[in-house]
């Protein structure tokens, strides 16, 4: 048996899978690109998704890089996980440049390194992997982007971005989720559903104590590198 586990340990990590137990122990994060607007310029969303609660959270930029990335975080992600009193543990990107890079120079990776989230990469050349965040960009553009074009013309990214985040508190506390864990719950409830389960394993440490079965679900990614530790960070790193 213990033969076994270890042969089903190395085939997921050959495979590069990792595996969602709570709220915060696996975000995924991506670049997507919103188009073009007349006398606004190009417009660009950071996406980030909690893997177990399926909750959202959407930014807009004029710009693709590492500092937005890590402006996202800040700015958006970390203080809801701050409020409800969790830990983000683990982030999934794909290899763009505005997610990996010199750790030492990097705004993104030193973010992470700072906040002590590790920092998963997924497999190269299969984006099918971060298929969560892929499915909530077909979303977002379907049922918000579509439709807000057509019935406004915007003249700045904050007009757009105001439209965007009554629509994502809609997305979290409205509409349902069909998907893993939610059970036909929106991310939001699922998400507070999800506080008990998370704080019992942060308190007894997951690397130690692996949960049953049922409790998990896996996505793919080539590896589980951790950010070195930096010892400092600064506010200017970050977009107001």
């Amino acid at each position: 048996q213990v033969a076994a586990l270890e042969k089903a340990k190395e085939e997921k990590q050959a495979h590069g899978e990792i595996e969602t137990y709570y709220p915060g122990f696996l975000v995924a994060q991506d670049t997507y690109y919103v188009g073009y607007i007349k006398g606004v310029g190009h417009i660009y969303q950071q996406t980030v998704i909690d893997t177990y609660s399926k909750i959202g959270f959407a930014k807009l930029y004029d710009r693709k890089n590492a500092l937005v990335a890590a402006d996202m975080l800040n700015d958006r992600v970390i203080p809801f996980f701050e409020q409800h009193n969790l830990k983000l543990m683990r982030m999934l990107t794909d290899r763009g440049t505005e997610y990996c890079g010199n750790r030492e120079n990097h705004e993104y990776e030193l973010y992470l390194a700072v906040e002590d989230i590790d920092h998963s990469k997924i497999k190269a050349k299969s984006p099918q992997t971060n298929g969560i965040c892929e499915r909530f960009n077909r979303t977002v553009q379907n049922e918000f982007y579509a439709i807000a074009f057509r019935k406004k013309i915007y003249t700045s990214i904050e007009q757009l971005q105001a439209d965007l985040d009554a629509w994502m508190n809609s997305y979290n506390t409205q509409r349902t989720h069909s998907g893993k864990y939610c059970f036909g719950k929106t991310p939001m409830q699922t998400f507070i559903e999800g506080i008990a389960v998370a704080r019992k394993y942060q308190l007894q440490n997951l690397e130690m104590i692996k949960p049953n079965e049922h409790d998990k679900i896996s996505f793919g990614c080539e590896d589980e590198e951790s950010c070195v530790t930096s010892q400092q960070t600064s506010d200017s790193f970050f977009v107001r």
